[in-house]
């Protein structure tokens, strides 16, 4: 549900790299876009002021998950394409009463 999944290299996790969740994170890779299995970078900011990088690996491992990414998820874009059904339906309704 717009969820974006990563996961650490292997051998590595949250408790080796002390993340508690007390954490800002931002994530550095996604400016020019979103592509299946992409390398990103977690930038974990510490309360103490210093900050970690992580690299990471994006788990949208197709195309059309990145585009129901892109919509917040596959229920969003489902419903869209619904909506946008819709819309076309009435106007074709309207161009025939004419």
């Amino acid at each position: 549900m717009g969820v974006l999944p990563l996961t650490f290299s292997d051998g590595m996790d949250r408790k080796k790299l002390g993340i508690t969740g007390e954490e800002v994170i931002d994530i550095i890779g996604l400016e020019e876009g979103l592509s299946p299995r992409m390398e990103l970078t977690l930038v974990v900011h510490r309360a103490d002021g210093k900050d970690l990088r992580v690299p990471v690996l994006c788990r949208i491992d197709t195309l059309d998950e990145a585009v129901y990414y892109r919509h917040g998820g596959i229920l969003q874009y489902v419903l869209r394409g619904i909506a946008k059904s819709g819309q076309r339906h009435a106007a074709d309704e309207g161009k025939s009463s004419r």
